[in-house]
């Protein structure tokens, strides 16, 4: 009996998911556990040091993300997968492992010229993307810089083409389960490290996390057979058009790591606490936004690069329309939430004994301005990997581009010319994006020959009639909550409030879906239901090997 269930657990992670939703599924779970767990590391992190040590510590990802960033994200999502799907939709697995093989190897040479260039400046670089730190503070960040550019950026470029050839087999659920890793590595490095090493804890931690992300995945890339092989074929077809597909994009992320490099300087500039302040909040808003947009987008690319590749087109214009009202659906709620709910939800998750006051309303502020535009930006998500799977990674590089301009102006003006606090680079955020998903609608529309109004437009207006009436019925208990019935200075209470406000508002988001006959609501049920089906298989075989045992005493 043990044999089976150890069968069917194993079958269970080489399961494929054949549709959007059920794919969405399995990466929404693993996502909510691998957000949690980025929550608790970063409550870890706010209650063992204060906010300008941890303004040090973010900032020191900075060019290990644009490396990663410009090599791995150029690639995977707007070149790689869309080529490696199409190979695979012809059964040509074959060559398809070869690509896979050449782009890797290709990748990993890049990545070994660039990151030589960069440990030799670290120093001067350090002082240019942070020139508001001191001198003590600066001396941190060229070690953690150096630390996580050389040991955490390579095994997460091996690790997400690993993910783009699973997801392409269809295969979402040990992809999913890689961040959860990443996050557990870093928890330990905290936990077990910290206090002994201090802030080099966590930044080892990291480094552990990304070799865990990378090592999960291995098994199952080699139970599809792949074997990796030291070959780099730049005559071949397929990596000629990977490469033609992400120069546009490579150049587009390039315009993109400017603009998160300025707000880095700006912050900088405000003080190592607002590095931290930025850099919480805008995790809080991700939350959503990965649940959500990034891993409905992420299970809808394969579809779309199949149905681009079979040219269905009106197949295509409906699995896009599916994705991006369930998208809506979710995460407008969501950043509800956030708006009314900022101070709460900051102290609840931030509100460690070193996390203060002050630096608890700047962040729940900044995180309110972010959240204006959650909606749109997890649209961006879902609009951009359209484009890419119709194998046009021009447009949104030039219409992100311009957003990018904008955001990174707004920016300027607003801290250097107006004064501004941090809360200020949520705001250009927000305007930026407002402008790139309704650019990126527009130009998709065209290129699909046009959607359908009605089925376009009138679900969203729905659902945005029920997200602001939402808001309402948020605000008003919150506010009568904490005024008449809860000392919120009390952990506990301040959880209630929340919880009691939260679910007001969200019963009242429902039920106005429900009387507007919105259809994404039944994702609520159908969700339920894919959990259990996930955990049936492993429940019914360990019922059979108890009533089996108890048979047998």
């Amino acid at each position: 009996m043990m044999k089976k269930i150890i069968h069917r657990t194993v079958s269970l992670f080489e399961k494929k998911q054949t549709s959007i939703f059920s794919a969405a599924t399995v990466i929404m779970t693993t996502v909510a556990a691998s957000r949690f767990l980025g929550l608790l590391r970063v409550r870890m992190l706010t209650d063992r040091f204060t906010a300008d040590e941890l303004g040090v510590y973010f900032a020191a990802f900075r060019l290990p993300n644009l490396l990663f960033e410009l090599i791995v994200m150029g690639a995977l999502t707007s070149a790689f997968i869309p080529v490696f799907t199409t190979y695979m939709a012809k059964d040509n697995k074959e060559h398809a492992f070869r690509l896979a093989a050449s782009v890797i190897n290709i990748a990993l040479i890049i990545f070994a010229i660039l990151s030589l260039l960069i440990l030799f400046f670290t120093k001067e670089l350090a002082y240019f993307i942070a020139p508001g730190f001191t001198k003590e503070e600066l001396g941190l960040l060229v070690v953690f810089t150096r630390i996580m550019l050389v040991a955490q950026v390579f095994p997460l470029i091996i690790g997400n083409f690993l993910t783009g050839m699973l997801q392409s087999h269809k295969n979402f659920l040990i992809p999913a389960l890689a961040p959860v890793a990443y996050n557990v590595g870093i928890i330990i490095g905290i936990i077990v490290l910290s206090p002994v090493l201090g802030m080099y804890g966590p930044v080892i931690g990291v480094v552990f996390g990304a070799f865990l992300f990378m090592v999960i995945q291995i098994p199952s890339i080699m139970g599809l057979g792949y074997r990796h092989r030291p070959a780099v074929d730049v005559h071949d077809g397929g990596v000629r058009e990977v490469g033609r597909l992400m120069l546009p994009r490579t150049a587009g992320l390039a315009v993109s790591q400017v603009d998160s490099t300025v707000d880095l300087m700006l912050c900088s500039l405000l003080g190592a606490r607002s590095v931290t302040v930025f850099n919480l909040a805008q995790q809080l808003q991700q939350v959503p936004i990965g649940l959500f947009g990034a891993s409905l987008a992420q299970a809808a690319l394969p579809t779309l690069a199949e149905l681009r590749a079979h040219k269905n087109l009106d197949e295509f214009k409906k699995a896009f329309l599916a994705t991006f009202h369930q998208i809506l659906f979710l995460t407008l709620p969501a950043g509800v939430l956030l708006v009314v709910l900022r101070i709460p939800i900051v102290r609840l998750v931030f509100g460690a004994s070193r996390f203060d006051w002050p630096a608890t309303v700047l962040t729940g502020k900044t995180l309110a301005f972010f959240s204006l535009s959650l909606f749109a930006q997890a649209q961006i998500q879902l609009l951009a990997r359209a484009f890419y799977s119709l194998y046009d990674s021009k447009t949104p590089v030039v219409i992100g581009g311009i957003a990018v301009i904008i955001n990174t102006v707004l920016s300027i003006v607003f801290v250097r010319s107006m004064g501004l606090p941090v809360w200020s680079l949520g705001l250009s955020t927000s305007v930026s994006a407002l402008f790139n998903v309704l650019a990126l609608l527009y130009y998709l529309d065209r290129s699909v020959n046009t959607f359908n109004r009605s089925q376009l437009l009138v679900p969203s207006i729905k659902m945005f009639t029920a997200s602001l009436v939402m808001g309402i019925a948020l605000y008003v208990p919150m506010k009568l909550l904490d005024q008449l019935v809860f000392d919120t200075t009390r952990t506990f209470n301040l959880f209630l409030l929340t919880g009691v406000a939260s679910l007001s508002g969200l019963m009242m988001y429902l039920f106005l879906a429900w009387f507007f006959n919105i259809r994404e609501v039944v994702l609520f049920f159908n969700f339920a239901r894919k959990i259990m089906r996930v955990r049936q298989p492993i429940l019914e075989t360990s019922a059979e090997v108890i009533n089996g045992e108890s048979g047998r005493m």
